[in-house]
């Protein structure tokens, strides 16, 4: 298992991609590749949780668009 990097004094894992966005109970998530994990380990993660994901959260949009409900 990779380790966590710390940034401002709070462990963080590295986001290696975003694979897909759907709306949960009214908000929208987005279905994350944590780097070192394997598929099995994706998660759904809200926006809040991806504060530190900026540019990759820009690349999923740009790729897929800013309304697109199921990418995969």
């Amino acid at each position: 298992m990779p380790q966590p990097v710390v940034v401002e004094g709070e462990e963080k894992w590295e986001v290696e991609k975003i694979l897909n966005k759907r709306k949960i109970r009214g908000k929208d998530k987005f279905l994350v590749w944590w780097k070192g994990f394997t598929v099995e380990e994706d998660t759904w993660e809200s926006r809040e949780n991806l504060q530190n994901a900026g540019d990759i959260l820009r690349e999923f949009k740009e790729e897929y668009g800013r309304d697109n409900q199921e990418v995969r």
